[in-house]
């Protein structure tokens, strides 16, 4: 049985981030969304946020300025795209080294490992996605948006959507407003699979959200 769309799917204008620093000082970043994954039936409103550490996804962008250490995240696992820039390297310190080239290079990798990122040439902006592997699981695509998009978001599964760039509508008379580059829509069912049709022009990053072992 499909759903209709409800409150329970939001959008985020870009305006609306929060800046904070990193956990470890040495730079910032720009919190989309730090959220648990809601039971089945349970809220899943844009009320739902939770703050400090007690989330299971998070959503951000860093903004890297100069060459620093990341912070740690024990127990997270993360996923980095270069969304701005000129590239920057991961520098791992057991030897491995990683470099996100422009236009969108990306890495997965644990949070408890010890990286320094090392910027190319210039800042850079960064999405960071960030998932705690003892709750949830994630993946992440990144996809050209040409003509209508149909996202299907089943019981107790988060979607979010962050346009990189172009605009984009949502066409499934979900009342939800248009996306302008750099907003983030947040797609979450209720007790039945929920269906959404975004319509526009540009790219985007897709993120699901499950429950870890699904």
């Amino acid at each position: 049985m499909l759903a209709t769309p409800t409150a329970e799917s939001f959008v985020i204008p870009a305006n609306e981030y929060r800046r904070e620093r990193w956990r470890n000082g040495l730079g910032w970043t720009r919190e989309i969304l730090r959220r648990q994954l809601p039971a089945v039936g349970a809220d899943a409103s844009p009320d739902a946020q939770v703050s400090g550490d007690d989330w299971h996804w998070r959503l951000s962008i860093a903004e890297i300025e100069r060459d620093a250490p990341f912070s740690a995240f024990p127990g997270v696992d993360r996923e980095l795209v270069l969304l701005s820039g000129n590239g920057v390297r991961l520098r791992f310190n057991d030897g491995e080294m990683h470099e996100l080239e422009p236009p969108h290079g990306r890495l997965r990798f644990a949070g408890e490992r010890e990286v320094t990122g090392e910027l190319v040439d210039g800042l850079t902006h960064d999405f960071n996605l960030m998932w705690r592997r003892e709750h949830v699981s994630a993946m992440l695509w990144h996809r050209p948006l040409v003509g209508p998009m149909v996202i299907f978001a089943e019981p107790g599964t988060a979607w979010a959507v962050y346009l990189i760039a172009g605009q984009a509508e949502f066409v499934d008379h979900s009342g939800l407003p248009p996306l302008a580059a750099g907003d983030t829509a947040v797609l979450q069912a209720g007790d039945a699979r929920l269906r959404h049709v975004l319509d526009g022009g540009g790219e985007v990053l897709l993120v699901r959200v499950t429950p870890a072992g699904d």
